[in-house]
């Protein structure tokens, strides 16, 4: 029987998607009200099919049957497509030709969390349409139908998508790190039709993560990959999150590759089949990756933190390629605009295979500079917006040079600082660069004594 209405937990609906912990902040009730009010949005933009999709979580299966149960008392066609990846969620929704998607996933989180990530209508389902989801779970005004429903396993398909681009092969030995989470099945599928030597670490799913936890931006937790790839001889090592669509990358030395570095790396096989064109990273990049779009002859774009944002602006440009500091790289190019690590990592070989640079050469030949860790501070989430647009106002009376772009990025002392409010915590974050150690300590100066006189108190750095 559907739900009349319902009302969420006030920590689970985000800005990107809908988020909690099993038991205590999110239930298959949920995830029911999610599917009957993600069906009436559906119906009443036009659309009757939507693909869903699920990850490794042991959670999963039990909230995927619910939110099914939820779409179809609305009245939609739901296709299901089985465990995989994210991304091969997202490429569902091409190959159907539905537009819409559900995927059940807990991304990253640890594994007792759970949530959903949502397109609907070919874009994002992200910030004011995710408070929409709630106060209409909330008003219960639901549409009433009988759906139907089909079983249409993608993984095979969407792996025979993500070798497509890889044209230009090469004998390279590589060490892939898939965390025990949902990449497993589908990168060993992968590894066979791949030439060289390819090693597999953890790709067993396992939802408790026995190894480490699948957040390849977190130095500590590529320490393994970084002692396979040293200990076999590999070229490079990949890592993958727990859901597929970000990727941490390090080379034979176990440099790591962050991910301004990666995109600049990446952007050199765009900008020479498309000069000119528009490459897009978050504002948490180096400014030596937007001076290395330039020289290498793109138009390098600052834009906001948040993958949703990213997708949107990247459509708004027409940009082939985007990437965040967390990882979330695009492919706009020949591929679909969204974030797939799996795709993104073919693409580095394929990069490899025209170079007559090894990665640890382009690495090598990146300029440098010296930056502070990302620094997250507790700030109330009433608090956190009216915090930075203080700063913003104190910076324009000073007329400051900096962006507010996404909060405040002050250029300053040849390098900059950030500070900006966090869309999912409630935190502040900063971070700051600079061309050398001394001028790092006058940016980082800089930005407390600024912060001071706007009445933020930061921890030290």
């Amino acid at each position: 029987m559907a739900l009349e209405k319902h009302d969420f937990h006030p920590s689970v609906l985000r800005e990107y998607d809908i988020r909690g912990i099993i038991g205590e902040t999110l239930s298959p009730i949920d995830a029911e009200a999610i599917g009957q009010a993600f069906g009436t949005l559906m119906i009443e933009n036009g659309d009757n099919s939507v693909t869903v999709g699920y990850d490794g979580r042991a959670t999963s299966p039990e909230l995927e049957e619910a939110l099914v149960r939820g779409l179809l008392s609305t009245g939609v066609n739901v296709i299901r497509v089985g465990m995989g990846p994210s991304p091969m969620l997202y490429f569902s929704t091409y190959e159907l030709n539905t537009g819409n998607g559900i995927m059940i996933t807990g991304s990253h989180n640890p594994p007792s969390h759970n949530g959903f990530k949502m397109i609907l209508g070919k874009k994002p389902f992200y910030g004011e349409a995710i408070q929409e989801l709630g106060r209409l779970c909330a008003s219960g005004s639901f549409k009433s139908g009988t759906g139907s429903v089909a079983e249409d396993p993608m993984l095979d398909r969407y792996v025979a998508r993500v070798l497509e681009d890889y044209k230009h092969k090469s004998d390279l030995v590589v060490v892939w790190d898939c965390g025990n989470g949902v990449t497993g099945e589908a990168m060993r599928k992968v590894a066979k039709d791949l030439p060289g030597r390819h090693v597999l670490l953890y790709d067993e799913i396992d939802s408790s993560f026995p190894n480490h936890h699948p957040d390849p931006t977190v130095a500590d937790n590529l320490q393994d990959l970084i002692r396979t790839v040293k200990g076999v001889g590999a070229d490079l090592g990949i890592a993958f999150d727990g859901d597929g669509d970000r990727i941490g990358v390090v080379d034979s030395r176990g440099n790591i590759i962050w991910g301004d570095q990666l995109l600049a790396i990446l952007s050199r096989e765009i900008l020479k089949k498309t000069p000119g064109a528009s490459i897009i990273a978050d504002v948490k990049a180096s400014k030596l990756l937007f001076d290395e779009i330039g020289n290498l002859g793109g138009d390098p774009v600052m834009w906001k933190t948040g993958h949703s944002l990213i997708k949107i602006k990247m459509a708004e440009l027409s940009s082939p390629l985007a990437g965040e500091m967390s990882g979330h790289i695009f492919f706009n190019d020949i591929f679909y605009g969204y974030d797939d690590a799996l795709y993104v990592g073919l693409r580095l070989l394929n990069l490899l295979g025209q170079e007559s640079q090894s990665l640890d050469e382009l690495f090598d030949n990146l300029p440098t500079a010296i930056n502070t860790p990302e620094l997250r501070f507790d700030c109330p989430d009433e608090e956190k917006f009216k915090a930075v647009e203080r700063i913003q106002a104190q910076l324009r009376e000073k007329n400051a040079d900096f962006s507010d772009v996404d909060g405040v990025r002050v250029n300053v002392h040849g390098g900059w600082w950030l500070l900006r409010a966090s869309n999912t915590q409630a935190v502040l974050v900063a971070r700051c660069e600079a061309p050398s150690e001394e001028a790092l300590e006058d940016v980082k100066l800089h930005m407390r004594d600024n912060l001071q006189e706007a009445g933020i108190e930061m921890p030290a750095i």
